[in-house]
């Protein structure tokens, strides 16, 4: 979805800059949160209604993240969404700032598929064998993959390390045939 990220990126840029002299990870956490609450298809219908204007989606969004209080720039940029009607890009936008943010504090997303829970003090030992493999700091999340039945898959980037138990039986089978 090339396009979705061309409309993207200026919005995130702009809130990027916006920033200021602030953490730029205190907006990436609201903003990840606007993207799942406008993923819901009842509040995109909503608000794609044209006899429901732009006041009333703004409360309705804010109000469904439990009344939290959104920084000004956040708000503006959230406003600036529904005026546009771009509502469906804050997904989107949310990806592309902490790409940006990634790419200021040299830190990357990965995401570490496993046949089983990982959490505690063994996903810090796994992240930081990863983090010396990668040779970079990682932001990870892991999200349980039973048909891997062993050992994980991590995907940084364009980069993906596989020492699964299904990639391992995968190449013993590719050798037997041939």
């Amino acid at each position: 979805m090339a396009e979705l990220a061309t409309i993207a990126r200026p919005y995130a840029e702009a809130l990027f800059k916006a920033n200021g002299q602030a953490n730029p990870r205190d907006f990436a956490e609201p903003l990840e949160a606007l993207g799942q609450v406008v993923k819901q298809p009842e509040l995109r219908q909503f608000a794609d209604n044209p006899k429901v204007n732009g006041d009333t989606v703004y409360n309705l969004i804010t109000s469904s993240l439990g009344g939290g209080s959104l920084a000004p720039q956040v708000q503006n940029l959230l406003r600036t969404v529904i005026d546009n009607g771009r509502l469906g890009v804050l997904p989107e936008i949310a990806a592309q700032y902490r790409a940006l943010v990634n790419e200021q504090t040299g830190v990357s997303d990965a995401i570490v598929f496993s046949a089983f829970p990982i959490n505690g003090s063994l996903l810090t030992d796994v992240v930081a064998s990863l983090e010396k493999r990668f040779g970079r700091k990682l932001n990870a999340t892991v999200e349980v993959e039973p048909d891997l039945i062993g050992g994980i898959r991590v995907v940084v980037g364009d980069e993906v390390l596989d020492t699964s138990v299904r990639s391992r039986l995968q190449q013993m089978k590719v050798a037997l045939i041939a």
